[in-house]
């Protein structure tokens, strides 16, 4: 698991790399959390390019930056999706809170 967090007025962008799993997702969401707090972007970017596992709390992950993108007057945005990770995103309804590329 792996996390690159970059920050631009306007925009964080986290790119993520390996496997999200429950063993993982926590400090993912710490850091990513962390960067929005301290930005407080209209738009937030998480890039699953690089991934190549995720289980639940991945969509939990999604889902929660959602919540609180929502709170801040933002939006999420998806990016660079395998598509079975997009497939199973799309199963749990995640298309239906955020876009998806």
């Amino acid at each position: 698991m792996g996390i690159n967090v970059t920050e631009e007025e306007g925009r964080v962008t986290a790119q993520l790399s390996g496997e999200i799993d429950h063993h993982n997702a926590p400090e993912l969401r710490t850091e990513i959390d962390n960067a929005l707090e301290r930005v407080r972007p209209e738009e937030l970017v998480i890039d699953f390019g690089e991934v190549t596992f995720m289980d639940s709390s991945g969509i939990g992950l999604v889902m929660g930056r959602c919540r609180l993108m929502k709170d801040m007057g933002g939006r999420v945005i998806v990016n660079n999706t395998p598509s079975q990770i997009k497939k199973v995103m799309k199963l749990a309804g995640l298309d239906m809170l955020t876009t998806i590329c």
